[in-house]
């Protein structure tokens, strides 16, 4: 399979290697965590790779300590969410005087790993989150391409839409019958594939717990901790509500939104772009895919939505600061300003709101609302000082 140089990520884990004696790459499965790991393991002089799905790296850490210990160099502990008990043994392997090895543990971001984590390595570990592959790193004339089978490179990088959404499909079959229940999601697979169903079709709506509790039988406690766990596999956005004090009575629940837009195509039976632009979803993916985009480019995981009951709204707040950008996400050829957006722009005293839409005509609307092409996204965040990173100039798709 051809391979998406990913030069942004692979620079943040040197950084992290250089500052802290543990750096965790997390992220979802097959995401590429493991192909970015050994491109920086190839370049190290002394490099150790331990896959703890390999049965006998996972036997030969029932005697970490030991294992460890001797080694120089780079330690590259892959899938180590299957042996928490190895992090207070990193905590004093890192701890000795003139410790000669640094360690890069690659997981999924369970709710266990993260509690280790935080527990038995403060103050000694860097995090890198690795996302699914973006417009960034692909071209901007893949966005159709990417939009349809979503980030996860395999997907993405198949022969044809048919071979992607079987790569998808078996892909959501393991995380149902294998990766999810190991994170606490103790349903039947058949139950757990509802679940998800259901979370695919709450994509851009306020989630509502008790709704989706009756539907199937369980209290809404439940499921409010099963989409707990979904977002801790990053799985699921919950983009949290913004309160702001104006006279108005505002929704509290948060918007849940499936992270990788293949994913979410499969889980809505949309195989096709032509049945894409067709579905009763299509407004609410392409909401969903440029919000996580934008919140991508600007490193920042602080995004809000805002809505009142009156029925005013705004898809994406982003403070920062005393500054604050607002972002209406349109599929639509020529957008126009709304009464919604203009009471948004008044009630938070927004400095700049812009209208994301997949045209090619950028143009200011009205005073601080302007409409904006995907395709010139990065250029107006750069503008508006909320790019993290350039996006480099010569990104091409990979063939």
């Amino acid at each position: 399979m051809k391979i998406v140089p990913r030069p942004d990520y692979v620079a943040a884990v040197k950084r992290a290697l250089g500052r802290a004696p543990v750096t965790a790459l997390l992220g979802p499965r097959q995401a590429g965590k493991t192909t970015l790991a050994r491109a920086i393991a190839q370049e190290r002089a002394k490099c150790h790779y331990f896959d703890l799905e390999d049965p006998g790296d996972l036997q030969a850490m029932q005697h970490a300590q030991t294992v460890l210990g001797g080694l120089r160099g780079l330690v590259v502990i892959d899938e180590v969410q299957r042996r928490p008990e190895l992090f207070p043994v990193l905590r004093v392997l890192v701890d000795r005087p003139r410790a000669a090895a640094r360690f890069l543990v690659l997981g999924s971001a369970s709710p266990e790993l993260l509690r280790q984590t935080s527990e038995s390595l403060a103050g000694r570990i860097e995090f890198v989150e690795l996302h699914g592959l973006g417009l960034d790193e692909t071209g901007l004339s893949s966005w159709r391409r990417l939009w349809l089978r979503g980030g996860f490179p395999r997907a993405f990088l198949a022969a044809s839409d048919r071979d992607a959404f079987a790569w998808l499909a078996n892909f959501a079959r393991t995380y149902l019958e294998r990766d999810l229940p190991q994170l606490g999601l103790s349903l039947p697979p058949l139950l757990l594939d509802r679940f998800w169903t259901m979370v695919a079709h709450y994509h851009g709506q306020t989630w509502n717990s008790s709704e989706v509790g009756r539907s199937l039988g369980i209290s809404d406690q439940t499921t409010r901790r099963y989409l707990d766990v979904l977002s801790a596999a990053y799985l699921v956005r919950q983009l949290p509500p913004w309160f702001e004090n104006v006279a108005k009575r505002q929704v509290k629940a948060p918007k849940v939104y499936v992270r990788d837009s293949g994913v979410l195509h499969r889980l809505l039976d949309i195989v096709a772009a032509q049945n894409l632009f067709a579905h009763p979803k299509a407004g609410a993916s392409w909401e969903g895919w440029v919000i996580e985009y934008i919140l991508r480019r600007c490193g920042d995981r602080r995004g809000y939505f805002w809505a009142t009951h009156g029925g005013a709204e705004l898809d994406l707040l982003i403070v920062r600061g005393r500054h604050r950008h607002g972002f209406e996400i349109k599929l639509s050829d020529a957008p126009a300003v709304t009464k919604s957006m203009q009471i948004a722009l008044a009630d938070l005293q927004l400095d700049s709101l812009a209208v994301v839409y997949p045209g090619q005509r950028r143009v200011t609307l009205e005073r601080r609302i302007e409409l904006v092409p995907l395709t010139e996204l990065d250029d107006y965040l750069a503008k508006s000082k909320l790019l993290l990173r350039p996006r480099r100039p010569n990104s091409r798709t990979p063939e």
